[in-house]
């Protein structure tokens, strides 16, 4: 049989009633609690046992991860139980995020890694599968000059150089010509090695397209990670799209924005498939033309980054009969419209609807905006009766996680595999991360940084340990507050803290209750 006709076999005979399996494979972009944790307490949450490779296949920050390692892992015994997947082929093709803004992999090596999707399809006929790339984002990864990181590609000033020529416009516009020219002569070869960078990313990302015409893939899809409506990565989004027309495969894949939240969306996906439901989802703005807002690190309005979105997990946009609400509170007028957002909630969650809450205000000068509506969460009883909360992140990466968490709940309570626990969990450990530590903790990690002359975006070890320390101090305090506030009814088993990335950007926490 023609892999074509066999696709075609395999994604229409679609099972009618619930999978009896419970495993479900995750191949992350990276270890980063967003990217790693997050989608194994989404599955978590509607009783799914998410595996991953061993940690160590996985990478840390500027040390990439194992593709060889990881595709004999897939081929091997300790995923035979599963019944989906989901895969980065950044982390297939480079070992990656970080690794796939760097030129170090060759175009050929890397296209031939993918090759283990083929032979996945091959040995899981009946699995769904689906998978999930990135086109490379304007800037690389920012590090200073220092110890292991001044060898790493992009490392400061020449971050700076290639962050500013790929913001201009392609080709650069007549008022842009001086500066596109004065940049090209500082940064010399690393803009030659980054332009490469970027062709050798498209190839690959035209290469999974392809293996998904093929059958290899039932979903995939493309997150433009951090880029606005102008720089290189417009004719990347055109191209690709192109090829996704000319495939003809338009219905099983999507290029929109972000990176971060593909994982749990996709994880979202794979438990609406096992119990064949659909997602009927409402979107209500805190202001009347909410959706028109646009994340400047995002290349399209809002309401289209969340349609697609919703359509990422397999739900639907249904906002006269929804399963599930999601409120999403933009930055335009929020003093004046949190009452009546809050109120609404309230009323919401009081009439027995499912309410999921993304807080799209993290890019105001201060985070006081966005705390203060966290503290009317808290502090009115509603957090602890939502679905789903989050914040302080990219439009598309907030979105993605609370609809994903919302998603995965209802799916559990559907299919009779809820974990109320796992789900207080999620709650919890995205109160003390997006509010307490963006809010209260991180901002006195970084002010004493700042005071030592101490680059934020990489520690060194003498630098780490004694911030790592600081920050697990100051956010205990914070954790174990907001669980006697949101959920008292439940009792800490164990709370760690750290930052895992030896940088403040982001801290991991695992909460148990």
């Amino acid at each position: 049989m023609k892999r074509s006709a066999l696709f075609a076999c395999l994604l229409f005979a679609m099972p009618t009633i619930a999978h009896a399996a419970t495993e479900l494979v995750l191949v992350p972009i990276d270890d980063r609690p967003v990217t790693l944790q997050l989608p194994q307490m989404v599955g978590a949450i509607a009783g799914a046992n998410v595996l991953v490779p061993p940690r160590a296949m996985l990478g840390r920050f500027l040390s990439p991860g194992d593709p060889a390692g990881i595709a004999q892992w897939l081929q091997s015994s300790a995923t035979q139980g599963a019944d989906a997947f989901v895969l980065s082929t950044d982390m297939l093709a480079y070992g990656g995020l970080i690794a796939s803004r760097a030129p170090y992999t060759p175009q050929t090596v890397a296209i031939s890694r993918l090759g283990v999707l083929s032979k996945l399809r091959e040995e899981h006929r009946s699995a769904w599968i689906g998978a999930f790339g990135t086109i490379m984002r304007l800037a690389p990864t920012g590090v200073p000059a220092i110890g292991t990181a001044k060898n790493f590609f992009g490392a400061y000033p020449v971050w700076e150089y290639l962050q500013q020529y790929a913001n201009l416009h392609d080709p650069p516009l007549p008022a842009e010509e001086a500066t596109a020219g004065h940049l090209r002569q500082m940064l010399g070869p690393a803009l030659q090695q980054y332009l490469a960078a970027r062709a050798r990313n498209r190839a690959v990302d035209e290469a999974a397209l392809e293996l998904t015409s093929h059958g290899d893939v039932n979903r995939f899809v493309l997150g433009q990670d951090d880029a606005g409506a102008v720089g290189l990565h417009i004719k990347d989004v055109v191209v690709l799209r192109s090829v996704v027309q000319t495939l003809d495969i338009g219905d099983r894949t999507s290029i929109e924005p972000g990176a971060d939240e593909l994982a749990m969306a996709l994880v979202a996906h794979a438990l609406v498939w096992r119990i064949q439901w659909t997602p009927h989802i409402a979107v209500r703005y805190s202001v009347s033309n909410g959706g028109a807002f646009n994340d400047p690190l995002e290349f399209v309005p809002v309401d289209q980054t969340i349609n697609s979105l919703i359509a990422l997990c397999g739900g639907v946009r249904d906002d006269t009969h929804p399963e599930i609400t999601l409120y999403v509170r933009v930055p335009d007028g929020v003093d004046i419209n949190d009452p009546a957002l809050l109120t609404s909630i309230e009323r919401d969650i009081a009439a027995g609807g499912r309410v999921a809450v993304a807080d799209l205000t993290f890019l105001e000068p201060t985070f006081t905006h966005q705390a203060a509506f966290a503290q009317g969460l808290i502090m009115s009883g509603v957090a602890g009766k939502l679905d789903a909360y989050a914040s302080w992140n990219t439009s598309a990466n907030t979105v993605g996680t609370a609809l994903a968490e919302s998603i995965a709940a209802q799916a559990g309570r559907r299919g009779r595999s809820y974990n109320a626990v796992a789900h207080a969990e999620f709650m919890l450990n995205r109160f003390i991360d997006d509010y307490a530590y963006h809010a209260f903790v991180r901002p006195v990690l970084n002010a004493q940084l700042d005071a030592a002359g101490v680059d934020h975006s990489y520690l060194l070890p003498q630098d780490a340990m004694p911030v790592d320390h600081l920050n697990r101090s100051l956010l205990w305090r914070e954790a174990v507050e907001l669980k006697n506030e949101i959920y008292p009814q439940y009792k800490d088993r164990g709370l760690t803290v750290t930052l895992p990335w030896d940088r403040t950007f982001e801290t991991q926490i695992d909460v148990k209750l």
